[in-house]
């Protein structure tokens, strides 16, 4: 009998956060977002068809405001009939999501859920706090609503550098987005959280976490944005700094858990608004091509699951190590 030799290899997880042109805006402080610009019927076709061609199936987190909007149902629903996973980002995408009342929070994630679920025929039972924002009262929420995992974690010491990037290229921030914003990327000690799956305790609960993977020991930042912005420089050098990420995952026996990002399959020509963000002036073409080299290199060493399947494994394969939930909030979008 013929074993699958996918079988023999570490899992790792693969997730897309579906953030739209207006969520952008919205965060950069630029006007507009109100009017929910979106760009989604451009990049949902385009990164259907890619991991089509390499066979793979994610999790994409998708914000509620898209699936409330009839413009954008047809995309969503394109996402579904693929085979993916869908997870809940939040209904307003607002990355200060840490500094609403527990009920507040309710709402957002209840009114998110409900028209994910109309529109793609899905309930979620995972969540991705928008600009990996979470707390306590989150945990809380996800938990009483039966979810089965969070992945808002991301740990990282890049923090103090990414909120000098955001300040300094959101200059158009009244003071009251500012203070809205002043726990957006987090702080060096951020750079201490797990990187390995683990179990948030709640009340007599347990609600799984899987981290956004960040490269085990520097924890500095590998997911695709970075990728690519790195690709600006030097696209060979940029393969190579994912190979060595790659290799301490192993090393360490760490499953990493990669995201993407709309923008990752756009450039400035598609999104003239986004040329602010890093990594925009690399042409779509080019994107493609690293993007499919790095998954190609992902998919040749761990076997590539969606988040849910992770979460899943995780959790029945051994005993997780338990975390008091009582997280500092933290969120950043931009690294």
């Amino acid at each position: 009998m013929k074993t699958n030799p996918q079988q023999h290899k570490s899992i790792a997880s693969l997730s897309l956060d579906l953030d739209n042109l207006w969520s952008y805006l919205k965060v950069h402080g630029d006007s507009g977002w109100q009017t929910l610009p979106s760009y989604l019927d451009i990049v949902v076709p385009r990164f259907l068809e890619f991991f089509q061609q390499l066979n793979l199936t994610i999790t994409v987190f998708i914000v509620g405001q898209d699936a409330a909007c009839e413009k954008n149902q047809q995309a969503l629903q394109a996402i579904a009939a693929a085979g993916h996973e869908i997870g809940n980002h939040s209904f307003n995408h607002d990355s200060w999501l840490h500094l609403y009342s527990e009920q507040e929070i309710e709402k957002e994630i209840a009114i998110a859920e409900e028209h994910i679920e109309r529109v793609t025929g899905q309930v979620p039972i995972g969540f991705r706090g928008p600009g990996y924002s979470f707390s306590p009262a989150v945990l809380r929420v996800l938990s009483r609503r039966g979810y089965q995992y969070d992945a808002s974690t991301f740990p990282t010491f890049l923090g103090p550098l990414a909120r000098a990037y955001y300040l300094m290229t959101s200059s158009k921030l009244s003071k009251e987005e500012r203070s809205q914003r002043k726990a957006l990327f987090g702080s060096f000690k951020d750079g201490l959280q797990p990187l390995k799956p683990y179990q948030w305790r709640i009340d007599s609960d347990r609600l799984t976490e899987i981290p956004v993977t960040t490269m085990p020991i520097f924890k500095i930042p590998i997911h695709f944005s970075y990728l690519l912005f790195l690709s600006v420089f030097s696209p060979t050098l940029a393969l190579l700094y994912f190979q060595i990420a790659l290799w301490l995952c192993k090393l360490t026996g760490t499953q990493p858990s990669l995201l993407l990002h709309p923008t990752d399959f756009l450039d400035r020509e598609d999104v003239p608004e986004l040329s602010f963000f890093p990594g925009m002036s690399l042409h779509k073409s080019q994107k493609l091509a690293v993007l499919s080299k790095a998954l190609k290199l992902l998919s040749s060493q761990f076997r590539v699951l969606s988040v849910g399947q992770h979460a899943q494994l995780a959790a029945s394969v051994r005993q997780l190590p338990v975390l008091e939930s009582q997280p500092r909030p933290i969120g950043t979008e931009m690294i």
